[in-house]
């Protein structure tokens, strides 16, 4: 007996080193929420591709953020605009960023509070957006009359998906505003930037064409000044929400403030 409790135990010892030999693969050094995110994102940029070409269907019209006095508008875009995206590029850059901090961030607080914070961040970017489009907008009203007004929100989406505008000044701007449609993760995206930031603030990021590293702490501040300036100047013209970009920033900055101070109530009254 106890030479064949030797021989089974020198068989698993063996199997268990066998096992450790395996290397992990990519996909398995990315937590779980992480992962999955990446995957539902890149799964609904192929949608949106084979329901164009093979159905005729535009996704975004559907799933992309509309502004809330749209007739399109759903309540469920303040959710679903968050994994739609305008291009490969802007998909690749959003989920490069998620994979470079959205993974640290889970691994240090959790798969549950990182999943609740990147929603809460998304949906914040997408009300700051409604907020700032109907502050740009209602200021127009009074420069239109109400037959241009309802031929705006009747026929100016049309006339953007065909690549033109109104000629009328007014009435272009009117129609970019209302009718132009928010879609990316960048709201959660750029709320993990700043989440990374305040809980790394010295660590050096490193970036292409930049010699230097850049504190995390002064890179987050020098961005979130850019976007401001940009959105200010460029709002709607690039064809970028950057008041998306800062909302994400501003409901993040909140979030983790309310963590840190329920955590000190915890340690001083638990």
């Amino acid at each position: 007996m106890r030479k064949k409790s030797l021989f089974l135990q020198g068989i698993i010892t063996f199997n268990k080193e066998k096992m450790n030999q395996h290397h992990p693969s990519f996909l398995d050094n990315i937590p779980p929420v992480v992962k999955n995110l990446l995957i539902i994102n890149v799964l609904f940029f192929l949608a949106t591709f084979v329901f164009e070409q093979a159905l005729n269907i535009n996704l975004d019209e559907y799933l992309g953020l509309h502004f809330f006095r749209s007739r399109d508008f759903k309540i469920w875009q303040l959710v679903s605009y968050m994994f739609m995206h305008g291009s490969f590029t802007h998909l690749f850059f959003n989920m490069f960023a998620l994979y470079m901090f959205g993974s640290v961030l889970e691994y240090t607080w959790g798969s549950k509070r990182f999943l609740i914070f990147y929603f809460i961040t998304g949906i914040g970017a997408g009300l700051v957006q409604e907020l700032v489009c109907a502050i740009r907008l209602y200021p127009l009203l009074s420069q239109l009359t109400p037959e241009a007004v309802e031929l705006i929100k009747n026929e100016g989406r049309d006339v953007l998906l065909s690549g033109k505008n109104y000629a009328n000044s007014v009435m272009g701007d009117f129609n970019l505003i209302y009718n132009t449609i928010t879609v990316g993760a960048s709201g959660s995206i750029f709320g993990l930037l700043l989440a990374f930031g305040m809980l790394f603030p010295n660590q050096p990021l490193y970036f292409m064409f930049i010699p230097v590293p850049i504190k995390a702490k002064y890179f987050v501040i020098g961005y979130a000044i850019l976007e401001l300036l940009l959105g200010v100047g460029n709002f709607q013209s690039d064809n970028v929400a950057h008041f998306a970009h800062l909302g994400g920033m501003f409901f993040g900055y909140f979030l983790i403030r309310k963590w840190k101070r329920d955590a000190n109530n915890h340690q001083l009254f638990g």
